[in-house]
């Protein structure tokens, strides 16, 4: 029987009664928590970050399962990936239970199914090159779980990310993250300080994947895509400190060459 930090009963009792102060109070503090929670799982992600590294510096490809909110912050990271370091739509691919309709409204059932997760990652031709990464915060979501599992069987490297201890999906995990938050404010929302956890470590492990296959310069998003008028001024800024150019020639030369690291390359010849 697995003990579940996560269901158990939160610390706040009669919270229908609390004024709005003392309710921003309470989901404040317990959100300060949540940081120092990953801080100390901070090895875990570690080993984490350079097995993926190694897998994608080879061509693998990352990708995110998850049901309800743990895969909807999949989807999230996965599509900044793009526009964030420029990188291909295909490289980082998050998939949740239920389709992508899930994405907007939750589809009762679909993560106790433990076949559907390795039929929606075949759609991908999924393979040994690539890794495959679980969120679920109960870490016992059957979607996840089997997923994974399938995965190992299939030579595939398994990360996962949960916020019990125990877990069939750890269990399943070549590289398991677990970040221990505690019981939530209100009992069982895991998409409270759960889902918090999950976002800091997908920041922290595609943000560092992205630095360490090249694709920050110092401490600048230069593959960025051009997409909008704030990013084509963040751009045209970022070259203008590199190169000492004015900001016209600058905005000139950056949309020419489409990126601010092809413009950097022209401007040095």
């Amino acid at each position: 029987m697995i003990n579940k930090i996560t269901e158990q009963a939160s610390k706040h009792r009669n919270l229908e009664l609390r004024t709005t102060a003392e309710l921003t109070r309470i989901i404040n503090d317990e959100d300060k928590t949540v940081a120092f929670a990953v801080e100390k799982s901070l090895d875990q992600i570690n080993r984490s970050i350079d097995a993926i590294y190694q897998q994608m510096s080879q061509g693998g490809r990352l990708f995110y399962i998850g049901a309800g909110t743990s895969g909807r912050l999949g989807i999230l990271d996965a599509s900044e990936c793009p526009p964030t370091f420029g990188v291909d739509d295909d490289w980082v691919i998050g998939l949740i239970s239920g389709g992508d309709k899930a994405i907007r409204k939750a589809q009762e059932f679909a993560e106790d199914d433990p076949n559907q997760a390795w039929i929606d990652l075949q759609q991908y031709a999924i393979n040994d090159k690539d890794v495959l990464l679980g969120l679920a915060a109960s870490g016992t979501t059957p979607y996840v779980v089997a997923g994974l599992k399938t995965a190992q069987k299939n030579n595939i490297t398994t990360v996962c990310i949960t916020c019990n201890t125990g877990t069939p999906l750890a269990e399943a995990a070549d590289y398991p993250i677990e970040v221990i938050v505690g019981p939530e404010v209100l009992t069982g929302s895991t998409r409270m300080k759960s889902g918090t956890a999950q976002k800091l470590v997908l920041n922290t492990i595609s943000t560092s994947v992205m630095i360490k296959l090249g694709r920050v310069i110092d401490n600048r998003m230069v593959d960025m895509k051009l997409s909008n008028h704030k990013l084509v001024d963040r751009g045209t800024k970022m070259l203008m400190r590199q190169t000492g150019l004015a900001y016209d020639p600058a905005n000139k030369l950056l949309l020419k060459a489409g990126s601010v690291r092809k413009a950097i390359i022209a401007f040095n010849g």
